[in-house]
């Protein structure tokens, strides 16, 4: 089995819930960090959810459910989220401020 040691996701995330990772088929991940950075100088609430098989976010998905983040401000997670393929983590905000980056292994 291959590990690649990689930049799983990065977006600027919407009101809207949006995918910011997909597993690739085959392959299975391991989220070691997300960190979350807020480009405005307002407080923002985020949310982010992890579904299993790209089923569509439900209540039981979120890891972070109107967490807040101070304006100019970054958050790091330290995780250690398994995925198998086809899971999504996916994240929303409260205004179209925030980047969000997802660091982890791919393994193959």
């Amino acid at each position: 089995m291959a590990e690649t040691y990689k930049i799983l996701g990065q977006s600027a995330i919407t009101t809207a819930v949006a995918n910011v990772y997909t597993v690739p088929a085959a392959t299975q991940a391991v989220v070691s960090s997300i960190v979350i950075a807020n480009r405005s100088a307002s407080n923002v609430n985020y949310r982010i959810a992890v579904c299993q098989n790209a089923a569509a976010v439900s209540n039981s998905n979120y890891i972070a459910y109107d967490a807040v983040i101070s304006g100019s401000d970054s958050i790091g997670l330290s995780l250690g989220i398994t995925l198998g393929n086809n899971d999504i983590i996916s994240a929303n905000a409260s205004s179209n401020v925030l980047t969000l980056c997802i660091f982890g292994t791919e393994i193959t």
